[in-house]
């Protein structure tokens, strides 16, 4: 990395005493001092009301708020500011699109193609639009080593299809989806292509227009940011024929008793107050991983993941899904015990310092899919998501834990 991983450790104050082994990333990130500062400063030197007040603070408020908006469509090379909506997270950027886009341009017969993994975030809105239109919606399975191929895209996208919804990257698996290529047959076939990109962008680097996606969503505290603040990039040609999907203010140009005019873009898409000190801090926190490089976060995710993977393969007792390589895995190892429910392994795990996520992961049909493909014993699983600051050695003792947990739990004894 540009700078030593014991330094990046200190930056996090939360990681500060070394007791927890966090491996739950991929639910939130932890966030650096450089992130938090940025959040105190807007509070503590120019907190007032964005977009709304001619006083000093007020403009100032404005002007931090529109800069970390530039920030953002830097960061995604997006063609222009206006194709940045903030919103409070990835669920609200694609049902956003789903209530806007989808409900004023789908017909009855219209399909909706999306994976079986995607998480209930990437799924219900579309069922929403699909059940207001009288749409289908049409599913990719994943093959054995969790992979979604152009070939499978290749067979499910056709004359009927308008959405194409996809994760950058399986928030249970891991592994990467095809995007590029999905761009390209959605357009091709006259659809539109919608990413998910909570699990992909803390991991790689990402630019829309070389995607071509038409929208692509993001969390701010999948990242080192703050949670309540997330983005929708959005092509400005398909945000002008939108309808407002929340109407109050700031939203607006003019109001009369009966009707109404609305904003130029982006703001009509930012109904109320703002959350101007988060997309602050959002700002900060893409500059923090900036500063690291994706070369460098990729690198060390992969040095960790490579010995989780390793050394729960030579457990006979576990089961680990996805892909074999420690670099499909994008910082996600999902695994299960046999004969031990994961949130047993998750309990124990934490007896001892280490903290993971066990469940559905908000991802249940992949999980139907999992049990029938694996004769799972659960429909869930244990999850170890790790991130740029994670080390070598705290991998090696996870596995280390994982490797005890059927004794804890008195198999064997």
């Amino acid at each position: 990395m540009k700078k030593d991983l014991s330094l990046i450790r200190k930056d996090f104050p939360i990681l500060a005493s070394g007791e927890v082994i966090y491996f739950d990333n991929a639910a939130t990130c932890q966030r650096p001092r450089q992130v938090l500062d940025a959040i105190e400063d807007f509070y503590t030197t120019h907190n007032a009301n964005p977009l709304r007040g001619l006083y000093a603070w007020s403009v100032q408020a404005t002007d931090a708020y529109e800069n970390a908006r530039h920030r953002v469509a830097r960061w995604l090379n997006a063609r222009e500011d206006a194709e940045i909506i903030f919103v409070r997270n990835t669920t609200e950027a694609i049902n956003l699109v789903a209530y806007s886009y989808a409900l004023s341009t789908l017909k009855e017969g219209d399909e909706i193609v999306l994976s079986v993994s995607e998480h209930h975030s990437n799924l219900l809105p579309w069922q929403m639009a699909a059940q207001a239109k009288g749409a289908k919606l049409r599913f990719l399975e994943p093959d054995d080593d969790g992979r979604i191929t152009e070939e499978m895209l290749k067979e499910a996208i056709g004359e009927r299809t308008r959405i194409v919804a996809l994760a950058q990257v399986s928030n249970v698996l891991g592994t990467a989806l095809p995007i590029r290529e999905a761009a390209g047959l959605a357009h091709e076939a006259g659809a539109v292509l919608l990413v998910d990109g909570a699990q992909g962008l803390p991991h790689m680097h990402t630019d829309v227009q070389e995607i071509n996606c038409d929208f692509y969503a993001f969390s701010g505290h999948k990242l080192p940011g703050p949670m309540g603040i997330g983005v929708l990039y959005a092509k400005r040609e398909l945000l002008e024929k939108m309808p407002p999907f929340l109407r109050g203010g700031e939203m607006i140009e003019y109001v009369k008793r009966d009707s109404a005019t609305y904003a130029e873009l982006p703001h009509r898409f930012e109904a109320g107050t703002v959350n101007a000190a988060d997309a602050v801090g959002l700002a900060a926190a893409l500059d923090y991983v900036e500063a690291l490089g994706y070369e460098a976060i990729e690198e060390q995710e992969a040095k960790v993941v490579r010995i989780i993977l390793e050394g729960l393969r030579a457990i006979p007792e576990v089961q680990v899904y996805g892909a074999p390589e420690a670099e499909d895995h994008h910082g996600i190892v999902t695994f299960n015990i046999a004969g031990c429910h994961p949130h047993d392994v998750a309990s124990v795990l934490d007896e001892e310092g280490i903290a993971i996520r066990a469940g559905h992961h908000c991802a249940q049909p992949l999980m139907e899919y999992l049990q029938e493909r694996y004769g799972m014993e659960f429909r869930a699983t244990a999850r170890a998501s790790v991130a740029f600051y994670n080390t070598e050695e705290e991998a090696r003792r996870f596995v280390e834990a994982v490797g005890k947990v059927r004794g804890w739990l008195g198999f064997g004894a």
